[in-house]
């Protein structure tokens, strides 16, 4: 089930050595973690001296310099074996802000050592509680001082926050009701976590249902150099927007490597499983979900590798990015539907992993995207109709 959509798959190779790495972090590591919602350092810093972290960050500054397909294809192995790429995936999406608009500066002093694994950036501070995705009604603010920025507000949802030395922050630079457009005046920042902890930066973790490590980050008067401005200020918003398209398309290949991980276990076990002398895979009430989860994960793929192949040509892919997120995360949701059903009451025990892949797999209806937005986003940009939102 994991062979690729089309036949010569240029990432063959990435997909079978990153599935040997994760052998190494089998069922075992990850139930232990999600016990004690603990973070998984071991599996991140061997995937970073793989450089499988760096796999989309340029060969100039010690990357792999490798296209996006090929980091969809690492996290969707990582998925397909049953592991969680949510706990790196950050540092492949975000860092296409700063490729793209950070200063020469910028590049040469980050870029080098997170490709080394001695720095981290994982965090990415956007959401708050009031505003949720509604982000240009973000109430942080950045305001200049001198040679510095001062920082007040709340962000919420940032994962793996106290584990990242660096976040990318979007704070408002010029309030709302003096710009003409409520996406300007909002402006992007790399923060140095490890220096700004206990001098204005406060970190509160959130426990949730799944091991995501999210936390609440506070800023009260915290202090940031004006060199770590990204861009113009005031055009962060159009910044971060430029990273979606590529978080929605990884995103979306974790959910079919999750859809994958479901129907390979479902599958396995519909044959070996034998009750009133037949395999319950025989029965159409087990059998056909687990083939209709298939399809679903196939058609989803399908619209994923569009987008990836659109935005490797340069080309608009908002649509395709924003279905193919959607239709990949209703296909994990199916398959882990399907796998719980045919494993019965093994479906809920812990050591079969599919009660954790199953809580797993269920944020993504809700973020990075919510369902609504995207379908919002298809019925104004795709199809013509009046704006939802």
């Amino acid at each position: 089930m994991d062979q690729p959509l089309i036949a010569g798959d240029p990432h063959a190779e990435i997909r079978a050595e990153v599935a040997k790495l994760c052998a190494r972090f089998p069922g075992e590591y990850w139930r232990e973690l999600d016990a004690r919602r603990g973070y998984p350092t071991e599996f991140v810093t061997a995937l970073t001296e793989a450089g499988y972290l760096g796999a989309l960050i340029p060969e100039e500054f010690g990357g792999a310099g490798l296209p996006l397909s090929a980091a969809a294809a690492i996290l969707e192995t990582v998925h397909a074996s049953g592991g969680n790429g949510a706990a790196c995936h950050a540092q492949m999406y975000i860092m296409g802000t700063i490729l793209k608009h950070g200063s020469d500066a910028q590049k040469q002093q980050y870029l080098p050592k997170i490709a080394t694994g001695e720095l981290r950036l994982q965090a990415f501070g956007v959401t708050e509680p009031t505003s949720g995705t509604d982000t240009t009604a973000l109430r942080t603010t950045a305001r200049r001082e001198g040679d510095n920025y001062i920082v007040n507000g709340q962000k919420i949802w940032t994962s793996r926050a106290e584990h990242s030395d660096l976040m990318l922050l979007l704070a408002r630079t010029t309030p709302r009701h003096q710009v003409a457009k409520k996406t300007e005046g909002l402006s992007t920042f790399i923060v140095d976590m490890k220096a700004a902890l206990g001098n204005g930066l406060t970190i509160r973790p959130i426990r949730t249902m799944m091991n995501h490590n999210s936390c609440e980050v506070f800023f009260d008067n915290m202090v940031v150099p004006a060199e770590n401005l990204v861009g113009v200020e005031g055009r962060g918003f159009r910044y971060i927007l430029d990273g979606m398209n590529a978080e929605r398309l990884l995103i979306a290949s974790e959910c079919i490597g999750d859809a994958k991980w479901f129907i390979e276990r479902s599958v396995a076990y519909a044959k070996e499983r034998v009750l009133f002398g037949r395999p319950i895979g025989q029965n159409q009430g087990v059998q056909f979900p687990i083939a209709k989860a298939y399809a679903q994960m196939r058609a989803a793929e399908a619209v994923v590798q569009k987008g990836i192949a659109k935005f490797e040509a340069g080309l608009p892919c908002g649509e395709e990015a924003n279905m193919g997120k959607m239709l990949a995360a209703d296909a994990s949701w199916a398959a882990g539907e399907a796998c719980v059903q045919t494993h019965g009451g093994f479906g809920f025990a812990e050591e079969y992993d599919i009660e954790r892949k199953y809580r797993e797999t269920r944020l993504y209806q809700v973020a990075p995207i919510s369902t609504n937005l995207i379908l919002s986003y298809i019925g104004e940009h795709v199809l013509g109709m009046p704006r939802s939102y």
